[in-house]
């Protein structure tokens, strides 16, 4: 009775959605974001797919190709922040509804693009909305489940994350191949696979914002407003979604309100920013945007495709397996009886998938052993290990030795899922949305030149795009050396403390 008693107290909010448990409502909110995370990819990375289709009929040149793979870059490099603020203060689900509206729509109208300017545009408005997606949807998840399974849920979307490119090439694969044209008068275009693709990668944006309108605000977010009761009531919803079979109400009081949610309630940009380039959050934001922008494994993504288009329409052939990456790429694809003269070939799309594949069931692995190495740890390893292979990338005269090697390279985007939970580990929730999309932004602003600079390179001095971006990618093992190490942190209650409080900073010095 005396437990009993104690749980209907009110309680810290950590406590109150432990009570909450973890169940049929967390799952489907894992599922809800893992569906998000999808549509975030295929509208922001559709370009990856639709550039090298696209490029008959519009007749597009390498450096146009270069820049219709910068567009939705830029459009998420600029809305990042954008929607980071408007999470944190006007709510995460609100804004996720909007952002994927936008997405839809603008994707819709850049299937209809007359020219290789327009499609540009039109890609880098619908990825402005859906830039977004992804810090907000992992704020909402990781605000919504007890803290002792939110860096599962997070690394388990996490790993979707690195398998939706491979399933953009899955969805690709009975598309592009098809023959048909019709010829769309008032338009002056053709209506064809490309076009048709992606209007289809429009459509998990769809399912997404249809699922969302049935789910609940984080509950974290709307007590740090100010609402206990609103939070209350998303509290005990999920607790009966929870615990189906079980008639029993949520034995929660209240909630107390957290020490320094101060600007929570919607304060100006200049509230929400500048904390975050104060002490003591200053270093952990300086050291987080550092790695985002060391990480440009995604500039080789972005063309992966088209690498592997050239990779292996090489390798059927059965010549020339003693050159390395490079090698491969600069040398001239022999002629293809395909039909459709810009499609992609079918083997180099299940490549795409099988890569994908590969770096989500890695992602899956290295989740199991962050128990017992921790997550500045497991960054310390992957960014060596994936940076030297890069490096190694052409410097092993075989094909397979070297393709092996590249896949290797590739498999260090995996990290961002790491450095999503270290930031959701590090930041306070009023600030969380944001601190996830400020060094984000900087990854892309990063990516945006990357993009432009490895095409150039792969063209040009291909060995030396290799050395370039492994090696920066290798450097990130020295700046994440300087985070705390989380294994220690986790042994110090509560297991969420405010940065701004007096017993983070002990725990600081206690490093």
């Amino acid at each position: 009775m005396a437990e009993k008693k104690e749980s209907s107290e009110k309680l810290p909010f950590e406590a109150a959605i432990d009570q909450a448990g973890f169940g049929l409502y967390s799952y489907i909110l894992t599922s809800l974001t893992g569906v998000a995370i999808i549509s975030f990819v295929c509208i922001v990375y559709a370009s990856t797919i639709i550039i090298p289709t696209s490029a008959c009929e519009l007749k597009t040149t390498v450096s146009q190709q270069g820049l219709l793979a910068a567009g939705p870059v830029v459009g998420s490099m600029l809305g990042g922040i954008l929607w980071g603020y408007l999470a944190d203060t006007r709510g995460r689900r609100k804004m996720l509804l909007v952002a994927l509206t936008g997405g839809i729509i603008f994707n819709l109208v850049a299937s209809i693009s007359v020219n290789w300017v327009m499609l540009m545009i039109f890609q880098f408005i619908a990825s402005l909305f859906a830039s977004g997606l992804y810090s907000m949807s992992m704020s909402l998840l990781s605000e919504s489940v007890p803290m002792a399974k939110r860096n599962l849920v997070v690394l388990l979307v996490s790993s979707i994350f690195l398998l939706s490119q491979g399933i953009m090439a899955v969805l690709a694969i009975p598309i592009i191949p098809l023959t048909f044209s019709y010829d769309l008068e008032a338009l002056g275009i053709q209506w064809n696979s490309w076009r048709t693709l992606l209007v289809v990668y429009s459509f998990p944006s769809i399912i997404t914002a249809i699922w969302l309108l049935f789910m609940k605000e984080s509950p974290k977010f709307v007590n740090v407003k100010g609402d206990e009761y609103g939070a209350m009531e998303i509290l005990r919803a999920i607790h009966r979604v929870n615990h189906l079979r079980s008639k029993e109400e949520l034995q929660v009081k209240g909630l107390l309100q957290e020490a320094n949610a101060q600007g929570a309630s919607g304060g100006s940009p200049k509230d929400q920013i500048v904390p975050l380039f104060k002490h003591p959050l200053l270093k952990f934001t300086m050291i987080m945007t550092t790695l985002f922008v060391f990480q440009q494994v995604g500039a080789f993504l972005v063309w992966l495709p088209t690498i592997a288009d050239k990779f292996v329409r090489i390798v059927q052939t059965g010549e020339n397996s003693d050159l390395s990456m490079c090698g491969i790429i600069g040398m001239e694809s022999p002629p293809s009886d395909n039909p459709v003269p810009c499609a992609l070939n079918e083997t180099s799309l299940l490549m795409v998938l099988g890569v994908a594949a590969i770096q989500s069931i890695f992602n899956i692995i290295i989740s199991i052993l962050l128990g017992v190495t921790g997550r500045r740890n497991m960054v310390l390893v992957v960014t060596a290990l994936c940076g030297v292979s890069g490096i190694l990338v052409n410097l092993v005269p075989n094909a397979i030795g070297s393709a092996v090697l590249f896949v290797v390279l590739v498999l260090g985007v995996v990290v961002v899922g790491l450095y999503t939970t270290i930031i959701v580990a590090l930041f306070p929730t009023h600030l969380r949305a944001l601190a996830i999309a400020l060094p984000m932004t900087f990854g892309r602003i990063g990516t945006f030149a990357s993009i432009q600079i490895l095409n150039l390179m792969l063209a040009n001095t291909c060995e030396a795009g290799f050395y370039l971006f492994s090696s920066l990618f290798a450097a990130s093992a020295i700046v994440a050396s300087f985070l705390p190490d989380d294994r220690r942190l986790a042994r110090t209650p509560p297991p969420e403390v405010q940065p701004h409080s007096s017993t983070y900073g002990e725990e600081q010095k206690n490093q």
